[in-house]
């Protein structure tokens, strides 16, 4: 017996989760506004056209980040990998376009390809070997990350020589339109993604699998279901969509930096949970970790306008993950 194509779980769908869902998202929009509204009379230069494209360009790529961990955090597990697996793909992508000289559709496929296969691995690790997902994924992070040295030889690959590359992300097919309104590829891709998976979640047996999972995976292997099939293609999507970001980084920095994405797995997850996607699983949405993810992306910028010292952008950074968890326990309480 298995679950039906056309019934959703039952957790997520009850009135009660759905409004706490809801008035999550309504608070972390509210604190976007009041974030925006308080550094704009902090410093004139907050509100500026350019500073604005810039606070979208940064949160372009941790967009499409907290969306991979999105799609595993619903389910109840953890990806700490998505970060280095974000940069290995960024390699992938250099050495295909750099030292092959290969065409720069094959260079994208390869990182997006490269980011699947990784994600196939870690959901492997979690569901035929057990291993629980933090350390499964901690694991994963590691070896990518020494994977990302070993293949670029510790140095940077630039794309100078890859004509068209740098405009994936800083190129403006919007502004090219309405020059008014400059707004880069970067932030058109995110957009394009959160749309893809949002569809994922409540258009699809997929997604309604994620959300089985994360609220009663028992039951859903007493169904009939084959749960790890289904856990390991979840895994592979979010690998999948942490190589789209791995192009995205490559191409605004037009280098693939080895030595870079460790950190980047925290703020993703931060965007998560301040979007009301619960750590518990069976809870979240898109559209909570887009205002999730530019929350984080105009703090980050609004410090920095104002001067505020590196060190202390990053203790403020680990005060929100603490209280985002915090409020997440208090919700999962109530």
């Amino acid at each position: 017996m298995s679950l039906a194509t056309d019934q959703k779980p039952a957790a997520p769908a009850t009135s009660t989760v759905g409004g706490a869902v809801a008035y999550q998202r309504l608070l972390a929009f509210a604190s976007l506004v009041a974030l925006l509204i308080g550094f704009s009379f902090a410093s004139s230069n907050f509100m500026q056209t350019s500073n604005m494209m810039a606070i979208l360009q940064s949160a372009s790529v941790n967009g499409v980040l907290a969306v991979a961990a999105t799609l595993v955090i619903i389910t109840g597990g953890i990806d700490l990998s998505v970060g280095t697996l974000m940069t290995f793909c960024a390699v992938i992508a250099g050495v295909i376009l750099t030292k092959m000289g290969l065409p720069l559709m094959v260079g994208v496929i390869g990182a997006i390809g490269a980011g699947a296969l990784c994600g196939l691995c870690s959901g492997t690790f979690v569901t035929k070997m057990n291993i629980p997902p933090f350390i499964a994924t901690l694991g994963m992070m590691l070896m990518l990350k020494g994977l990302s040295l070993i293949i670029s030889g510790t140095r940077p690959i630039y794309f100078n020589d890859t004509p068209g590359f740098d405009q994936i992300s800083r190129g403006s097919i919007i502004g090219d339109i309405i020059p008014a309104l400059p707004v880069p590829n970067g932030v058109l891709i995110l957009f394009l993604v959160a749309a893809a998976a949002s569809f994922v979640l409540s258009r699809t047996v997929l997604g309604r699998y994620i959300f089985a999972l994360g609220s009663n995976e028992e039951a859903v292997r007493l169904s009939g279901v084959n749960t790890d099939r289904w856990k390991m293609a979840i895994y592979a999507l979010a690998g999948a969509i942490c190589g789209i970001a791995g192009i995205l980084i490559a191409s605004r920095l037009n280098s693939a930096q080895p030595a870079l994405g460790q950190g980047y797995e925290l703020e993703a997850i931060a965007a998560v949970v301040i979007g009301g996607t619960s750590l518990a699983g069976g809870r979240g949405t898109i559209l909570g970790t887009l205002i999730g993810a530019l929350i984080m992306a105009v703090l980050t910028n609004g410090l920095r306008v104002m001067a505020v010292a590196q060190e202390w952008q990053t203790v403020v950074t680990g005060a929100i993950i603490i209280l985002a968890v915090y409020a997440d326990m208090i919700r999962q309480k109530k």
